[in-house]
């Protein structure tokens, strides 16, 4: 998904800066957008490092320029039952699903407030909004990622600089056909589809360029959510997903 956004981005006019602790896959995104006449930069990083976060800041600055978009699409998702799950796998999930989430805010952040102008896209899930069996931990980091979104939203909001220029996007995919997702679990496809990589991204630059604070994918389930697990009672809102049956089931 974050190549199919970068691929999109670069056909707006944008300067694309792909970050990826991947490098081949990261070289290999950077060689289509420059296939397609783009402009791109690759940068090796670790995203759950800190350190290797502000150093990254400070060579995209010097190398390329002031970030405007900044796009946190890094996450993993271990699926089984909360006890199945071990130390390692959920420390470095929260490593990469939440704290790389902070960290580049840290980083890219200041510059967009000292221009006034700047956009950060975060990538939640329908698994911030609702918690799911198998994804105890996951759902945990996702919801923490729509914390961080709206808390930030009100910090910027209350800044005495009055800095309006800085939008806030947070998506809320489904199931996106990435590979993330091993064992989907759907009673009604029609209604409840699987979005491929490419329909996720046009969804998400659209909302980015239309400044949207918070976007489901597919869109109508942002309503269905916040009726079924906002306003309805815990037990009627169980029961209306046992009758839709959708899931994730444990990776083996």
């Amino acid at each position: 998904m974050g190549r199919e956004m970068a691929l999109r981005f670069a056909r707006l006019g944008a300067i694309v800066v792909c970050v990826d602790i991947n490098a081949a896959g990261n070289e290999e995104t950077a060689r289509m957008i420059r296939q397609e006449k783009g402009k791109a930069h690759t940068y090796q990083c670790d995203v759950t490092d800190r350190a290797a976060v502000m150093q990254l800041k400070e060579k995209v600055s010097r190398e390329v320029g002031d970030v405007a978009i900044l796009v946190n699409n890094a996450g993993i998702m271990p699926a089984r039952p909360v006890l199945e799950q071990n130390e390692k796998e959920i420390r470095l999930m929260n490593d990469v699903n939440v704290n790389a989430n902070i960290w580049m805010i840290q980083a890219f952040l200041p510059n967009m407030m000292a221009r006034n102008y700047g956009h950060i896209v975060a990538m939640s899930s329908m698994a911030g909004l609702m918690g799911i069996r198998n994804l105890v931990p996951y759902c945990g980091s996702k919801y923490a990622v729509r914390g961080i979104m709206e808390s930030l939203a009100v910090e910027l909001r209350d800044d005495p600089r009055g800095l309006t220029g800085i939008k806030l996007t947070t998506i809320f995919p489904y199931i996106v056909d990435t590979g993330l997702c091993k064992h989907p679990r759907i009673r009604f496809q029609k209604l409840m589809k699987v979005l491929d990589a490419g329909e996720a991204a046009d969804m998400i630059v659209d909302a980015v360029r239309r400044e949207i604070v918070e976007m489901t994918l597919p869109p109508e389930l942002h309503y269905m959510n916040r009726f079924i697990f906002r306003l309805l009672p815990f037990q009627a809102a169980c029961t209306w997903n046992d009758f839709f049956n959708t899931g994730v089931d444990a990776q083996d």
